[in-house]
């Protein structure tokens, strides 16, 4: 449970990715199993002046419930604010994003920026937990550096002044997405005896064996899954089929991947209106069909085409080229 949000007994969630996230690629993860979602993460500098790309990001739909609007920022007043516009979207719950390693970001005073300024990090939380009637959550890292991993205190702050939920990223800032994540580090804030609240892992999970794995060492209370699942939303039911049956499921065929994609799509020209759903839907090819051998030429093709019948037709002779050779 976050707040009044079931979930089941062991959720797995959809990391917040950028450019990745949104509601076509949320969907295709919602179909195969994703027990709650969040949106890219949303400039609060974005939203309280009203730019078109942050407030877009704001879209949520029905079937993507329990979902959660994540916000990220470097100035207490406007995350405050930018939490307010958030609720009135009607989301499950507000994340905040302690976590974001990019220099674009953390430079501005953002996402895991405020690793470095752990005291106004609470008091920045502690605002939005005021504002907001909905669960708020954090996603966050160990630390900034080797010297400064103290999520096993932070953690604490945080519950103390509120938030309902906290995802752990096992690296630190320095780290960005280099070097295996520290799991260890999470499994003490879970096993903490003063943390109450639901503790999540992030990093590195992109089987079901090291799923069960992450469940069973360290104990947390769910799995967050990122990268895994850009181009396989299949993962989650996978790992869930793993953990009930001790069995794998066989993978998608060629012939699952391409009506997958085909989804994908749709629903991305459906929410972009056209042209733009085309062109945004062009960094996903590749993950679909990862693996394939002599697909360069289909991958030109499918990124260079702005006709949807033809991409569609592009789509069958995938599938008819190489259903009966994988």
């Amino acid at each position: 449970m976050i707040g009044k949000i079931s979930l089941p007994e062991f959720p797995l969630l959809l990391a917040p990715m950028e450019d990745v996230s949104d509601p076509p690629f949320r969907f295709v993860c919602k179909q195969n199993g994703a027990d709650l979602m969040y949106t890219e993460f949303i400039s609060s500098e974005g939203l309280i002046r009203d730019a078109a790309k942050s407030k877009q990001k704001l879209d949520i739909f029905e079937y993507e419930r329990p979902i959660g609007i994540q916000l990220f920022g470097g100035t207490i007043d406007s995350m405050r604010d930018a939490a307010l516009i958030a609720e009135a979207a009607h989301p499950d719950l507000i994340d905040i994003n302690y976590g974001c390693p990019v220099k674009a970001v953390a430079c501005k005073g953002a996402g895991a920026a405020l690793l470095q300024d752990i005291p106004k990090m609470v008091r920045m939380t502690e605002e939005i937990v005021k504002a907001v009637q909905l669960p708020v959550t954090v996603k966050t890292r160990l630390g900034w550096d080797d010297q400064t991993k103290n999520i096993v205190d932070v953690a604490e702050r945080l519950q103390d002044i509120g938030i309902q939920a906290l995802t752990i990223h096992g690296r630190t800032r320095k780290q960005m997405y280099k070097g295996p994540a520290d799991w260890a580090l999470i499994g003490a804030v879970k096993n903490n005896p003063r943390m109450k609240i639901p503790i999540f892992g992030n990093g590195d999970v992109d089987s079901p064996e090291r799923a069960i794995e992450m469940k069973q060492r360290y104990g947390v209370d769910g799995i967050m899954i990122g990268r895994a699942s850009i181009g396989y939303p299949w993962i989650f039911r996978e790992i869930k089929h793993y953990m009930k049956t001790g069995m794998h499921l066989a993978p998608p065929a060629i012939s699952e991947r391409v009506d997958m994609c085909r989804i994908h799509l749709e629903k991305s020209i459906e929410w972009k209106l056209g042209r733009l759903g085309i062109f945004e839907m062009r960094r996903h090819y590749s993950n679909y069909f990862k693996g394939l051998d002599h697909f360069k030429d289909y991958r030109t093709r499918l990124v260079t085409s702005e006709s949807v019948d033809e991409l569609h037709a592009i789509l069958d002779e995938v599938r008819d080229r190489y259903e009966s050779v994988v």
